[in-house]
């Protein structure tokens, strides 16, 4: 019997050859769930280094962010691309291709003498991420069968990439504090060495190419500009201003390339998105959750760390140490996931964990004093991390539910440029909360409008967790 929501054609597929592993499943979804880590892990990792990267390198205020934005941009851009990738030339060979690339980006990253070496890194890095963060996603859907054994290995996989989020600001501070920031991009290159290897060993070989599919290049184009210029154009926008015609440029653009990319996609043959995934309910809701997962438990971290350095004076090394039981908590959470949607259903686990998110961030707003202990937070971080761990791998099971293995890639890519593109708008919004009335302030003062502005912006945070939850409502129970 069909469930609600499922096409006959999206239940009679089966998972291709691509997916089958040669140890039953368990080594591929160690090394997926570690590709996955990885990638998590660079989202964060550099942002507690970030004050010595512009003294070293000669970042100004201004430009500084841009560290954090070239991957960002990179990354929402190409996921699509990377997915369509997946389907069509092979799981195994995409992640492959990603890791090497994020390795190779990596080191040049660390070895850079100046900014513009490292942001061209950070860009390739965020090619990179486009590629592996689909194909590992895509290459679990077609090994694990829909039901409960794919909610087993999306909660590992879901509690890799949740912590990898957390896990980040924590080896960024020990790292930094103890070789220096280079060390933040070079521990990326033995990870990968070992990565790949792996791969072949564990992960069965890609099916030869299906002939009668085509890539749709114009599209894929299309959608990457469109999609490049918009997340451009957001992450930009606070700095340079709303008005400026390079924003303003950016926005047209991206504008005008959707449109071509829907006028592509009409005419299209074998288009990049199927007119069957736009009509699959539970994909489409996952995106919206996606999109803003991110805005809001996304851009939670970064507030947090920038409380802890800039309000209570904590050092890289002590911030880093702060977030052991966020992080203990947020794998905790993703690996029960699994387990809890296979029992209580996908909508019912969805829901359950956004009321203990908007209810944990806002237990952690009113800790956020400037003179309070690091105790008065950690209510909020305990309960916050624990819907943020649930969240992450239930809008994941989500988007892969009633989708036909030979398009487990895109749907993965759309999930994927939903969740990226609302990072970057929830944080370029939630800064200009944050720094309200802080501008003309110095000393003492600046600490307490930072600390009061930061408040704020967590509080923005949990409304926003709260307003997702008629969304979560429209997901399909099972």
């Amino acid at each position: 019997m069909l469930r609600p929501g499922c096409d006959a054609a999206a239940v009679a597929d089966s998972p291709p050859e691509a997916g089958r592993t040669r140890d039953g499943g368990i080594g591929a979804l160690a090394l997926l769930s570690l590709a996955m880590l990885i990638v998590s892990l660079d989202q964060y990792i550099v942002v507690v280094a970030l004050p010595d990267i512009g003294r070293d390198l000669g970042y100004s205020a201004q430009t500084l962010q841009l560290v954090i934005s070239a991957y960002a941009v990179a990354s929402s851009g190409f996921l699509l691309f990377g997915g369509r990738a997946a389907d069509l030339l092979g799981g195994r060979r995409m992640l492959v291709t990603g890791l090497v690339l994020y390795a190779v980006a990596s080191a040049a990253g660390g070895l850079a003498n100046g900014p513009a070496v490292q942001l061209s890194a950070r860009v390739v890095q965020g090619l990179g991420g486009a590629l592996v963060f689909p194909s590992t996603l895509t290459l679990i859907n077609t090994t694990f069968a829909e039901g409960p054994e794919r909610n087993r290995a999306l909660g590992v996989w879901g509690a890799s990439g949740a912590a990898g989020l957390v896990i980040g600001v924590l080896l960024g501070g020990v790292l930094t504090r103890a070789f220096g920031w280079p060390a933040v991009f070079f521990v990326n290159v033995p990870i990968v060495a070992a990565a790949v290897p792996l791969a072949f060993r564990w992960i069965g070989a890609d099916p030869p190419r299906d002939t009668n599919r085509r890539f749709d290049l114009p599209g894929a184009l299309a959608v990457t500009t469109g999609v490049t210029m918009l997340v451009f154009a957001l992450v930009q926008g606070p700095g340079t201003g709303w008005a400026s015609p390079w924003i303003l440029g950016a926005l047209v653009a991206g504008l005008l390339m959707f449109a071509v990319f829907a006028l592509v996609e009409r005419r299209g043959r074998d288009p990049l998105l199927p007119p069957r995934l736009l009509a699959n309910r539970a994909l489409s809701t996952a995106v919206v959750i996606a999109f803003l997962f991110m805005a809001t438990f996304g851009s939670l971290l970064y507030f947090v760390s920038i409380f802890l350095q800039t309000v209570r004076g904590y050092d890289p090394l002590q911030t880093g140490i702060a977030f052991v039981l966020p992080t203990v908590v947020v794998v905790a959470g993703s690996a029960i996931a699994g387990r809890a949607v296979t029992q209580f259903g996908l909508r019912t686990t969805l829901v359950g964990a956004l009321v203990i998110g908007a209810l944990g961030a806002a237990t952690l707003a009113l800790g956020m004093s400037p003179d309070g202990s690091y105790a008065s937070l950690v209510p909020g971080l305990v309960t916050v991390s624990l819907g943020d761990g649930i969240v992450f791998t239930t809008m994941f099971i989500a988007a892969s539910t009633g989708v036909s293995s030979q398009h487990q890639g895109v749907a993965s890519g759309i999930a994927s440029t939903g969740s990226g593109i609302g990072a970057t708008v929830g944080l370029a919004g939630l800064v200009l909360v944050a720094n309200a009335g802080t501008a003309a302030l110095a000393g003492e003062a600046l600490r307490v409008a930072t600390a009061d502005g930061i408040r704020n912006a967590v509080l923005v945070i949990a409304a926003g967790i709260a307003l997702t939850l008629p969304i979560a409502l429209r997901t399909r129970q099972a």
